[in-house]
């Protein structure tokens, strides 16, 4: 039985750019690795499960590992919160939140606050806030993000996102709406409502924002909220699949879905999910992780985050990086390769979108299909088809024998 490599190049998939003579960035690039193992292996399109207006990165993590996020709702808050530290108990209402700048009338202006990194200030005075005998529990989660957790009686999960990036992809922040006709859910929503009220009241006149704007910079003076979710418990990878497991990533979120799903984390010293991640060393430790792992989890972040922010040359240049940066694991032996993405992020819209994304999948002595390039256009031939997220593992696992 084959070991398996799972690499995920996060919102790897993308649009046609004109810019880029009609070409993704994954086609513009150069990549004669990520070609070589397609055109030595067989390739696809993967559909992306998700239950949101687009793609989230926790749904779709879930779905590659055969999840179903409709049967298990763990959403980016319940990520979130874990990755800053803090403890959630029963009945908490974990949420993810960016700040953001919104105007007067409520428009969202900048999602990220201009990615503001100082946001010590501002957590300082909303965190330990109680409304209506709910405290709200606050840390930072990197930069702009923010774990929020509800502890009270009588909350639901079972909200809306204030997200409109994630909800109705409007300009205006939404109102956080129940999702069922219960006590415990209309009663979490107002309340939600009126932490982010008093919240946007005591962030517009913070100092720290006032001196923002003099220097011409984003306030930070809203929470965009999302992910509401509560504590959960998951059967493990390994007990679902008797393969022993780790994961290799940078970010917290991917960490600690890794975590959740009961893998071993593998840390590596400059993996941050910046474009200055440390590459090699990642690479170092995949392939030194297969002494003791069946299965490795890689993942490497800021292809997505460069797309988010339409930066689509660099996003190209990343994947070049990548690329370069592959060829130790092209001779691992009795290793099955899959390369792939947890969903699409296109550059023009500078989010997170519904396109197909591209899977190779290699091992030696594969019957290649007829695909010669890596690329979301060359994969529509692939032998694979078109597979639905939910369903990649199982297929994975097939050739593994």
């Amino acid at each position: 039985m084959k070991k398996i490599l799972l690499i995920i190049i996060d919102g790897l998939g993308d649009e046609p750019i004109p810019a880029l003579e009609n070409k993704t960035p994954l086609e513009a690039a150069k990549k004669p690795n990520l070609d070589f193992l397609a055109k030595n292996g067989i390739c696809g399109l993967v559909k992306p499960t998700f239950t949101t207006a687009i793609p989230t990165s926790e749904e779709t993590h879930l779905a590659l590992f055969g999840y179903d996020p409709r049967i298990y709702p763990i959403r980016r808050g319940i990520f979130t919160v874990l990755g800053t530290g803090m403890k959630m108990k029963s009945g908490d209402v974990a949420l993810r939140g960016n700040f953001g700048t919104v105007d007067e009338n409520f428009n969202m202006i900048e999602r990220r606050a201009g990615r503001i990194t100082e946001t010590g200030p501002l957590i300082n005075v909303l965190n330990g806030v109680i409304i209506n005998g709910v405290k709200f529990l606050i840390r930072n989660a990197g930069e702009y993000r923010i774990g929020i957790i509800m502890r009270g009686k009588n909350l639901s999960p079972q909200i809306s996102d204030g997200d409109p990036h994630y909800g109705k992809l409007g300009k205006r922040v939404q109102k956080i709406m129940p999702l069922e006709k219960k006590f415990k859910t209309i009663f979490t929503a107002k309340l939600l409502n009126k932490f982010l009220e008093k919240a946007h009241q005591i962030l517009k006149n913070h100092p720290l924002n006032k001196e923002r704007e003099k220097k011409g910079f984003f306030p930070a003076n809203y929470i965009l909220t999302r992910g509401a979710s509560s504590l959960i418990k998951i059967r493990t990878f390994e007990k679902k699949y008797h393969l022993k497991d780790c994961c290799i990533a940078g970010k917290l979120l991917y960490t600690q879905i890794g975590k959740i799903l009961g893998m071993d984390l593998i840390k590596v010293k400059g993996a941050n999910g910046l474009v200055n991640t440390n590459l090699k060393g990642k690479i170092r430790a995949t392939k030194k992780a297969f002494k003791k792992y069946d299965f490795v989890f890689l993942h490497i972040k800021a292809a997505d985050s460069l797309a988010e922010d339409g930066k689509f040359l660099e996003k190209k240049k990343f994947i070049e990086k990548i690329d370069k940066n592959l060829t130790p694991l092209l001779n691992l032996k009795n290793t099955l390769i899959v390369v792939t993405a947890d969903h699409s992020t296109c550059s023009l819209l500078k989010r997170h979108c519904k396109r197909p994304i591209p899977i190779l999948i290699y091992k030696k002595g594969i019957k290649p299909d007829k695909v010669k390039k890596f690329s979301e256009r060359a994969c529509q031939k692939g032998s694979l088809g078109r597979i639905k997220q939910i369903d990649l593992i199982k297929k994975i696992l097939l050739y593994r024998k």
